[in-house]
């Protein structure tokens, strides 16, 4: 470039626009001839204010945008800037300025159209619509309007109302809803349905963690895109509706690796976690013994060690003395030395607590106690049937993972003698193999179970899969040599000639957990079972089980078991089944 263009270029900065016009008559035909002498795209960022932020040079058919500052005021406001550029070849506002227009959350998008002899002819206007009209695009293209009427739009109200249809929107929502929104996305080449059903299961996860759902995305694809995980032109509309619904979280059904992590959030400008992201803080928020809390701050930190940033912007930190001068570690390497610090130190403090733990177990055993197990999906009423069964007060919510930390209880039966009966920490579908390692010693319990009980939600319309899934899990623990007895729970909830076919079906007992009355099958179904084991030498069932409660620290808490039933009644209708 010659260096004439240079300067006349470098004067642009100086040029100012009237606060009502998206570009001045007489700038736009400078810009279309100096962008005509040039032979490439020239562009102005300008503020609202009508002065010149930046001024952008490309090349004859682009134009390149560097990284923008900071937004203004949230995800809910737009940037308050506009581009302005030339198109040499008088050609329309194109797919990809449509792309900046609402990834860069720009006030609008303008282009001038340049004739064959370097004057300016049209201008062409495209803006956000704050609105949100399904199966519309999320932009409005404006008629053009003659470069030398420009003033026919007023801009300053074009982007005062613009910005109060998106104050509208967020003052629709409600204020117990405000604060925690996401829009949840799934990428996945599986059929319509198991979309749709790892979906309703994000959205639950996400109720869980105290998040509403402002909107879901499923988009099927046959391959995967490496950088974004999902398609450009959709991420597009993801962006969209975040700045319709006043968002600033993006939760993804699949796991995200960290340069997808990097590239999604760099793009949107959008805070962005996956599913495993989201069972973590979850875990975080529930655990409360002191081993649940160091297995979920491990899992955290196991997480988080791969995906520290990798652009170190600070200077390097002297960490030697004598003998050790030099620039020294980078503050991304001090960061990943105190984690794993941190993780040894944990792991270590874990072996303790699982040392602890062998030894009382270890006297629980050599009483011979017959232990029983109940297992099942999160959120299928394991900790409301071990409330009912024992008389005890174990915290109970209709929310996945409301138990975390195993609980573990007695129970004596018609025939006069008692078993520890042991709440666990419920499955779920593709649990994270970091999750499943950091949660090793809670899982544990089951080595020691001589009967598992697996609890099915039967009222669940996904019951069979998610049935699969515990069996799966327990595959993996090594743990499907043990006696199962399958429990049909909210038997109240479906219809009974369809209870009855699952019944036959899988052989298994139905209850209503909250119900006492429904759980007497269920007690002698076990009483059998356990009687069998002990034919066979396993226990004898003149054992004790004083020391129970001591497992988990809790109150002494039993449930007793005569011929007419649990004695007294116990049934607490505001507990989920």
């Amino acid at each position: 470039m010659k260096s004439s263009a240079r300067q006349r270029i470098e004067r642009l900065y100086r040029r100012k626009v009237p606060s009502r016009q998206v570009i001045s008559p007489d700038l736009s035909r400078d810009l279309a001839r100096l962008s005509f002498e040039c032979g490439r795209q020239l562009g102005l960022l300008l503020r609202r204010d009508g002065t010149v932020d930046m001024v952008l040079v490309g090349g004859p058919r682009s134009l390149y945008i560097p990284d923008l500052p900071k937004s203004r005021g949230g995800r809910g406001r737009l940037r308050g800037l506009r581009l302005v550029h030339t198109h040499l070849l008088g050609e329309p506002i194109s797919q990809d300025d449509l792309m900046d227009l609402v990834f860069l959350r720009l006030d609008c998008m303008a282009s001038i159209r340049v004739d064959q002899h370097g004057g300016a002819t049209d201008l062409e206007v495209a803006h956000i619509m704050p609105g949100g009209v399904q199966d519309r695009p999320g932009w409005e293209v404006l008629p053009l309007i003659p470069c030398y009427e420009s003033d026919a739009l007023d801009f300053q109200e074009l982007v005062q109302s613009l910005e109060e249809e998106l104050d509208r929107n967020r003052l629709a929502i409600p204020a117990d809803v405000r604060a925690d929104r996401a829009i949840l996305v799934s990428v996945t080449s599986a059929d319509r349905e198991t979309a749709r059903t790892s979906m309703d299961e994000l959205v639950e996860l996400a109720h869980a963690s105290g998040i509403t759902a402002a909107d879901v995305i499923i988009q099927r694809q046959r391959e995967i895109n490496p950088k974004y995980l999902i398609g450009k032109g959709k991420l597009s509309e993801i962006v969209l509706r975040a700045l319709q619904c006043g968002v600033d979280l993006l939760i993804f059904d699949q796991d995200l690796n960290p340069s997808q992590v990097r590239s999604l959030t760099d793009t949107t400008e959008l805070r962005v976690i996956d599913r495993t992201q989201l069972i973590l803080d979850i875990f975080a928020q529930r655990a409360q013994s002191r081993e649940g809390k160091i297995q979920v701050e491990m899992a955290q930190l196991k997480y988080l060690l791969p995906r520290l940033g990798m652009k170190d912007d600070a200077l390097s930190r002297l960490t030697g003395g004598i003998g050790a001068r030099g620039p020294g570690e980078t503050k991304l390497e001090i960061n990943r030395r105190r984690i794993k610090d941190r993780i040894s130190h944990l792991e270590e403090q874990l072996r303790m607590v699982r040392k602890n733990r062998t030894q009382r177990r270890s006297r629980r055993l050599r009483k011979e106690t017959p232990i029983i197990s109940i297992v099942g999906y999160t959120n299928a009423g394991k900790s409301t049937l071990l409330n009912t069964l024992t008389q005890s007060g174990v915290f109970v919510e209709d929310k996945l993972f409301a138990t975390l930390d195993p609980t573990s209880r007695r129970l004596r039966f018609p025939r006069d003698f008692e078993v520890i009966i042991t709440d666990t920490v419920g499955f779920i579908r593709d649990l994270p193999k970091d999750l499943m390692d950091a949660f090793a010693a809670t899982l544990e319990e089951l080595d020691d179970a001589d009967l598992l009980l697996h609890v099915v939600d039967i009222s669940n319309d996904r019951f069979e899969e998610q049935m699969a899934a515990v069996d799966r899990i327990l595959a993996q623990l090594e743990l499907t040599e043990k006696p199962v007895i399958l429990v049909f729970n909210k038997m109240d909830r479906v219809d009974p000639e369809f209870l009855e076919r699952q019944l036959r079906r899988y052989g298994g007992v139905a209850i209503s957990a909250l119900s006492t009355q429904t759980l007497e099958p269920l007690i002698l179904k076990m009483q059998e079972k356990v009687e069998v084991l002990m034919e066979e030498g396993y226990f004898s069932a003149s054992s004790n089980a004083s020391e129970a409660d001591d497992e988990t620290g809790a109150e002494e808490t039993a449930g007793d078991w005569n011929e007419e039933g649990l004695e007294p009644d116990h049934e607490d209708p505001e507990n989920p089944n």
